[in-house]
């Protein structure tokens, strides 16, 4: 990315920021407002910017984005209270997740015909993951039953940590299928051994830094604050360290997110119980559930995932277009709203047979799996490890298609489904387990 870029995105941030809440009630989310001026600024036909693809910055910004956001989210899971927390969330996660991968994988597969079974396990493993940034006025409005919000929150808070081995395997399989060689190209042992080296620097660099930080807040060596630097500079270096191995930084982030939030101390590191230290007023906002050790890792996730999206918009949507004008527009189209429909609520159905929740609520939480972040970012990868081979394109275009209309039907249909959700005879709001939903708007969820 060039100066001009950079000052046009943090112009567009400054923009978002100033008038976000206006904008979200007009059902203009920030994925979709990034998407849209990348698309008109970036694109290489007629864009104003130079927004180079094979620039190695793109690549390393858009993959440190999803590690930052994976370490964040796992960093939030109570393990000792999962299982009894988030019932539903566990059945989207352990039965839906890999029904969607295999009808994703299956639909490819057949649709494309020429894909071969590594190619289409990339697509439907890629198109897994959900994003609840594109229905955040689902997860925020009250209107909407609490046990509906959480299962959504916390299903799109670890479906990319589950789906990423899987997309890295897919893509060694597909590299190996279609012979591609070079640098970028790994072979299936190869990623194997990046996820369980990924694995072993995850819990270690974790597992260290929350014991650092426990020890530092019961000894008074910082202040809540500077707690706050440590957690970020953890999800910033986990991952950094394990790529520079070779590693596999998305799994060692995520692995890492679990580990740390195992083993912290937040009411100790956080000061809850004997005030701040020092002197130091950082505290949580309001009745925002906020944890102050989260506010730097959080904040950073979310202004990088507001720049990988203007980067969606620059590169890969023009690519997907000048593939599709190529081939088959229709076919393009019709997997995109099938992963968004039949892939996705079919399921999410079969996830939830015996949970006891009426018709409109599996709908809702079949509808409202929205392709986010986690898919741009290993669409991303996929061009660049994948090459130029027909074939690996049209993989990464079909992606692209399905995220785009993830952001438009998505983000148009959130509010207008919040505000006509059925208020008589709502279901009482469940124990959570400790789980909370924030009122901040933001999609991220905690304990």
């Amino acid at each position: 990315m060039t100066e001009s870029a950079v000052a046009v995105v943090c112009l567009l941030v400054l923009v978002w920021a100033v008038l976000s809440r206006m904008l979200t009630r007009h059902d203009v989310t920030g994925p979709l407002l990034f998407v849209l001026a990348g698309y008109l600024l970036g694109n290489p036909d007629w864009g104003l910017l130079t927004i180079d693809v094979d620039t190695s910055i793109v690549h390393t910004l858009a993959e440190l984005t999803l590690g930052l956001v994976l370490f964040t989210d796992a960093s939030r899971v109570d393990v000792g209270r999962l299982r009894r927390a988030v019932r539903l969330p566990a059945r989207l996660l352990l039965v839906g997740l890999p029904l969607t991968i295999g009808l994703g994988t299956v639909g490819a597969e057949v649709m494309f015909g020429e894909f071969g079974w590594g190619l289409a396990l990339f697509v439907g493993a890629a198109l897994a993951p959900t994003d609840a940034a594109l229905s955040v006025q689902v997860i925020d409005d009250e209107r909407i039953p609490r046990r509906l919000r959480l299962s959504l929150n916390v299903e799109s808070g670890l479906n990319d940590g589950i789906a990423t081995p899987v997309v890295t395997l897919a893509i060694a399989i597909a590299a190996s299928a279609l012979g591609v060689a070079g640098a970028d190209a790994i072979t299936v042992g190869e990623a194997a051994g990046e996820l369980g080296l990924g694995i072993g620097i995850g819990v270690a660099v974790g597992g260290l830094a929350a014991w650092a930080i426990n020890q530092s807040a019961t000894r008074d060596l910082s202040s809540p604050k500077t707690r706050q630097i440590a957690a970020l500079a953890t999800a910033v270096g986990v991952f950094a360290l394990a790529t520079a191995v070779e590693g596999n930084g998305f799994i060692a982030a995520f692995v890492a997110g679990m580990t740390f939030g195992y083993v912290l101390d937040r009411e100790r590191v956080e000061d809850r119980r004997t005030g701040p230290a020092n002197g130091d007023t950082t505290r949580r906002r309001g009745d925002d559930d906020t944890t102050v050790l989260e506010v730097l890792p959080e904040l950073g996730g979310e202004l990088l995932a507001l720049v990988v999206w203007f980067l969606f918009g620059s590169i890969l949507i023009p690519l997907a277009f000048h593939v599709v004008e190529a081939g088959d527009l229709a076919l393009m189209a019709g997997y995109a709203v099938l992963s968004l429909t039949v892939f996705r609520m079919l399921p999410v159905a079969v996830s939830l047979l015996g949970a006891g929740l009426p018709g409109r609520d599996v709908l809702i939480l079949g509808w409202f799996g929205p392709r986010g972040l986690a898919s741009v970012v290993f669409a991303l990868l996929g061009a660049e490890q994948l090459g130029s081979d027909p074939n690996a394109q049209a993989a990464v275009a079909a992606i692209g298609v399905t995220v785009l209309a993830s952001v438009v039907l998505h983000g148009a249909t959130a509010g207008p489904v919040a505000r006509r959700y059925p208020q008589d005879g709502q279901p009482a709001t469940p124990d959570d387990g400790h789980v909370r939903l924030r009122p901040s708007g933001v999609h991220r969820w905690r304990r």
